[in-house]
């Protein structure tokens, strides 16, 4: 059970990496990544109220929240500040960097998973393991002369560097997550952690729209025209609001609900779960592909073609 729920966790993460690539184009990062957590909360919000208001109806199903103590929410305080810090570095990668470098490369996150496996929690990696891993950095390696060719240097582009803080900080949530689905309840963790990143995110809001509005009065004051596009609402700093936001909350949702149903269980592991679950890479590089018309398609695709093979090695020596 718990393979088929990472399987189907892998689809809809790539559909959500498709949906935040469209929801940030020409967009602000900060307002499309506040509104994910906010979306995410109104989509699980019945779940806690009714598990509160009728917890009889609710104590036999999968969407249950159970009861956090005040040190446990320290613990989800944190899961929240992690995956906070991992997300803004992958949007602003993303908004930045064509689909078809930043998905693949962000889906070498389980080689750093595995690696942090073996420093913190003293497991051992077999031959297929270490083969995965050189395998998958020697893609990261080829994607560098690839990216290249397209004007991105891995050396000075400083979304590239953004893009693999992301990758490490999200490994470092991986492994705390596997430590977490074995000591909380997982539906506690899934909507806390995201309202805590709302109450994160909102000071950070506040400075940013006080900032966007007194470059927008200096910019008047000047005579200067504002070029940033603005939202019907009249919301500042180059923001419009998208159906592409809903979607790729609603993405993200299902699919953090199937892999945290899939670490819950007993007999999951982390060293399997985060490898299947990052080759729904396929789906975002499809798109980039045939629909946003990216460039070196050819070499890309062998090299994610590597990733994968690399994925595949970490499954069966994880087995």
């Amino acid at each position: 059970m718990w393979l088929l729920c990472t399987v189907a966790s892998a689809i809809f993460l790539g559909m959500y990496e498709v949906f935040k690539k469209l929801a940030l184009r020409g967009n602000a990062v900060l307002p499309v990544l506040f509104l994910t957590p906010v979306c995410c909360t109104l989509f699980f919000l019945p779940c806690l109220l009714l598990s509160r208001l009728s917890p009889a109806m609710m104590q036999d199903t999968v969407f249950y929240v159970g009861v956090l103590s005040g040190t446990d929410h320290l613990y989800v305080l944190l899961k929240s500040a992690i995956v906070l810090t991992s997300w803004c570095l992958a949007y602003y990668a993303m908004k930045n960097l064509p689909i078809t470098i930043a998905s693949p490369v962000k889906s070498t996150q389980p080689m750093f998973v595995l690696i942090g496996a073996f420093i913190v929690f003293g497991e051992r990696m077999n031959a297929w393991q270490w083969a995965g891993a050189l395998v998958a950095l020697c893609c990261l390696f080829f994607y560098s002369r690839v990216g290249e060719k397209e004007g991105i240097s891995f050396k000075h582009n400083k979304w590239l560097w953004c893009l693999i803080a992301a990758v490490l900080t999200g490994a470092v949530s991986g492994l705390y997550d596997k430590y977490m689905m074995r000591h909380f309840d997982r539906m506690a963790v899934q909507i806390w952690y995201t309202l805590y990143q709302i109450g994160l995110m909102l000071p950070i809001m506040v400075a940013y729209f006080r900032h966007e509005h007194k470059l927008e009065a200096a910019a008047a004051a000047a005579g200067t025209p504002v070029s940033a596009p603005r939202h019907s609402l009249g919301i500042p700093g180059g923001f419009q609001m998208r159906w592409s936001i809903i979607g790729l909350s609603l993405f993200l949702c299902v699919s953090d609900f199937l892999y945290f149903y899939a670490l819950s269980i007993p007999d999951s592991l982390i060293s399997v779960v985060s490898p299947i679950r990052r080759s729904g890479v396929i789906v975002p590089f499809i798109v980039g592909a045939i629909f946003l018309k990216e460039k070196n398609i050819k070499q890309k695709a062998l090299l994610l073609a590597g990733v994968l093979i690399g994925i595949l090695c970490l499954y069966f020596g994880s087995k």
